[in-house]
């Protein structure tokens, strides 16, 4: 299982984005479906898909949050026919951020925001090694910009195999932005590649739990070990959700309740959902007393 999994929230699209993105994207497709009851927005749809050998988590959770470009995810391409292919299916119903084109950094690459507001960054990728096809983008604006190059190394610091691949940064006279941040940087945790940069243009938007990382956990000292290292939030405290000190949202959550919830006893599933709705942090062992219905 990928540790880390970003989980997408929707209003009620869950499903029809899933079978949106897998009809995109070249060897992707939906792995898992299951509708929880009870919820603050009534019945909620999960759904996990992969796309391109990469896991995500979409949700039906309700009309409160919004995506924003604060995260992005970009599509590593390794034609500029791949790019243009992708643009011409991202693009119905969205809008451009960046115009499909000619950059000094890339021979062909456009940013869109597809029709649910979810951002893409479609990029031809030359010569450069291609070793992850989708790569999570952090955008740091508004009162986080600058902070990039500390966030990575904060990251780092937190989670394994962790390791940051290269920096770009802004030369003087590249304003708005400071001289020394960070124009583009590449770094990896838990094996998985991730991008970030600075912006210090105004934006109006920053990170927010529309788009948030999903860390699966074999065991409570792991779930305690991740909420105690990165939650800094305590009001965002929630159902295995939390905020770090930058504004980006995590759930915490124990790989043994993704088989709870797809048991085919109905009141094994309720109870469970009853139960995880109360908590802010996970407590296994109390899952599993719901489960069993103790």
């Amino acid at each position: 299982m990928q540790k880390i999994i970003p989980h997408l929230w929707f209003d009620r699209e869950a499903r029809e984005a899933a079978e949106f993105y897998t009809s995109r994207f070249k060897d992707s497709k939906i792995k898992s479906i299951k509708t929880i009851h009870d919820t603050p927005s009534g019945s909620a749809d999960i759904v996990g898909i992969e796309l391109r050998g990469e896991e995500f988590m979409l949700l039906s959770g309700g009309p409160y949050f919004r995506f924003t470009p604060a995260i992005s995810f970009l599509v590593a391409c390794t034609t500029r026919g791949e790019v243009d292919d992708l643009w011409a299916k991202l693009s119905p119903g969205g809008s451009a951020m960046m115009e499909l084109g000619s950059y000094p950094f890339s021979e062909r690459y456009g940013w869109i925001q597809d029709r649910y507001g979810l951002s893409w960054q479609v990029m031809f990728m030359g010569d450069r090694e291609v070793t992850r096809r989708i790569i999570p983008t952090l955008m740091f604006t508004g009162e986080q910009c600058g902070k990039a190059e500390e966030a990575i190394g904060f990251y780092a610091s937190v989670f394994r195999n962790a390791k940051t691949d290269h920096v770009l940064r802004y030369a003087r006279g590249e304003d708005p932005d400071r001289e020394g941040t960070v124009k583009h940087a590449g770094f990896t945790i838990e094996g998985l590649e991730y991008a970030a940069m600075d912006s210090a243009r105004v934006h109006g938007f920053t990170f927010n739990e529309a788009i948030s990382f999903m860390v699966s956990c074999r065991t409570q000292e792991e779930i305690d070990y991740y909420w105690q290292k990165l939650s800094a939030v305590p009001s965002a405290e929630q159902c295995g959700w939390l905020k770090d000190r930058y504004g980006v949202s995590w759930q915490i959550v124990p790989t043994i309740m993704n088989d709870m919830l797809n048991d085919k006893d109905p009141k094994r599933i309720a109870r469970v959902t009853e139960a995880f709705l109360a908590m802010k942090k996970f407590d296994i062992a109390a899952l599993e007393a719901a489960f069993a219905g103790r």
